[in-house]
């Protein structure tokens, strides 16, 4: 038996929704979460052809979120197969059953006016996070010995000059995660030798994820360690909930959904460190995910998600330029990585985090799938490398520091690690948008139109004009490396204080 998830269309278009009734706030128009489901969930008469359609090949109703459009259902394998027209593998150790599909999915008439995609038949692991571990040469000196270019998160913050934290108290900060998990114990230690309160963390259930520690500080455990002592040591009176869900199509997607829905925590950032190659996501997929996303756009959610640790080529091996996804979405604010080294609290060195072959790369270049938004227009996007230069969506937006060996000191499984990667800029850029959240009173919201048009030209970021991440190279404004740059904390929230009327 196999549970799988039919994903619905939008009641309404993003465009029909900012036409009807979307009014202009004074950062980003919104509308109130409470209303999301009303205006972009499933109609009727979708929930009901799918029904319909359930009955007719002997599937099963499990749930029903008509706000998320999800609708889950149980059926022998088989059944589903046949249904979707597909031939599914099983691979894994014995009585893993790992599934995998052999031929693409088709999607029965009786439902291609209402459902998006299928999620479920295939299993996971779906996509890695973005993080690297520092080898250190010896693990039994301290880490500012045995690592001595890494930084406290906090020290990272004070570089980019981030704005007083109690500013974060009343904010919410959601952090979503694939697996792993975290043990109190060790979020004490790390935040008592930081000398800083713990934050309020918060795990959320979704879809049978639950905080489950693996032991294994390479494992997914070093990801959620990673993003609550980032996000918790430099916003600490932000709240934070981590949205812990299976690593599937399934489980991302219900994940990104129950942050959106959230109406408890109702978080105003999210943090992504999770991704893969875009052209490794079925076209459905990538369309499900994005209804979500503007979503998030939609009620004013900020997305941060790291742009990943492998070049300009993503990791795989066909001699063309790749981006990461849901990097590459234009509802999301794509993190890159940068090598950074300070002294004295004052930046001495920041260029493009490049160590390739051994410990990776940023991510960054232009998709394939997304064309470029108006609000990237004048950024000076180059067309892609690739064969049709086709002038897509520019990746990253924004940076910060992601090399390992200049990276994160933080407590995985009561074992001291410095981190890096992609993954440490998503948690990075979400607790500055908590601090100006609060400092603010509003959540800043859908930040890319902002952030090209007014924000980026008016020095809000500190230009990385120096290296590359293969097939792309830096320069001045913005570049396909470290996008606008990183982040000058203080500038920023000015500039959104004043386009607040603050």
């Amino acid at each position: 038996m196999v549970e799988a998830t039919l994903v619905l269309r939008p009641r309404l278009g993003l465009d029909q929704v900012l036409q009807e009734r979307v009014k202009d706030g004074p950062l980003q128009p919104r509308i109130p979460r409470q209303e999301i489901g009303q205006l972009r969930g499933a109609s009727p008469q979708a929930i009901a052809a799918a029904r319909s359609w359930l009955q007719g090949v002997g599937a099963a109703e499990v749930t029903c979120d008509s706000s998320a459009r999800m609708l889950t259902i149980s059926a022998p394998l088989s059944v589903l197969a046949s249904a979707f027209k597909t031939t599914v593998k099983l691979a894994g150790p014995a009585g893993d059953h790992r599934r995998t599909l052999a031929t693409p999915m088709t999607i029965p008439h009786e439902l291609s006016a209402h459902v998006v995609a299928v999620l479920g038949i295939e299993t996971g692991p779906f996509v890695p996070p973005r993080l690297r571990r520092f080898p250190l040469p010896d693990p039994t000196l301290p880490l500012e010995v045995a690592a001595p270019l890494s930084f406290e998160p906090p020290e990272v913050a004070a570089l980019y000059q981030y704005p007083a934290a109690d500013t974060s108290a009343g904010t919410c900060i959601g952090l979503l995660e694939l697996g792993g998990g975290y043990r109190q114990a060790d979020l004490d230690s790390y935040f008592q030798g930081l000398g800083i309160a713990p934050p309020t963390v918060v795990s959320v259930a979704v879809a049978g994820g639950s905080n489950q520690p693996t032991g294994s500080v390479d494992g997914p455990d070093g990801e959620v360690s990673l993003d609550i002592q980032v996000a918790g040591s430099i916003a600490p009176m932000a709240r934070l909930a981590a949205y812990f869900a299976p690593n599937t199509d399934q489980g991302f997607l219900a994940a990104v959904q129950a942050a959106v829905h959230d109406r408890t925590n109702a978080p105003g950032v999210l943090s992504i460190s999770w991704g893969g190659p875009e052209a490794n996501w079925p076209s459905a997929t990538i369309n499900a995910f994005e209804h979500a996303f503007q979503d998030a756009s939609l009620i004013g959610m900020t997305v941060c998600v790291a742009a990943g640790d492998n070049g300009s080529s993503d990791g795989l091996a066909d001699g063309l330029a790749h981006v990461d996804y849901p990097a590459a979405s234009p509802y999301v604010l794509a993190c890159g990585g940068t090598r950074l080294q300070g002294l004295s609290g004052r930046i001495t060195s920041e260029v493009v985090w490049n160590d390739q072959p051994q410990d990776g790369a940023t991510g960054g270049g232009v998709s394939a799938v997304f064309a470029l938004p108006p609000w990237q227009s004048s950024a000076g996007v180059p067309a892609s490398v690739n064969p049709g230069h086709f002038r897509g969506r520019g990746v990253p937006d924004v940076a910060g520091d992601a090399d390992p060996e200049t990276g994160y000191r933080v407590l995985v499984d009561s074992q001291p690690a410095v981190f890096g990667g992609t993954s440490a800029v998503a948690p990075l850029w979400a607790a500055l948008l908590a601090i100006c959240n609060g400092a603010v009173g509003t959540d800043v919201g859908y930040l890319n139109p902002l952030l090209y048009q007014q924000l980026a030209p008016a020095g809000v970021t500190r230009e990385v004009a120096q290296g590359d991440n293969g097939a792309y190279s830096a320069g001045p404004g913005w570049n396909a490396c470290a996008g606008w740059g990183s982040p000058i904390g203080s500038r920023l929230l000015a500039s959104l204080r004043a386009r607040a009327g603050g």
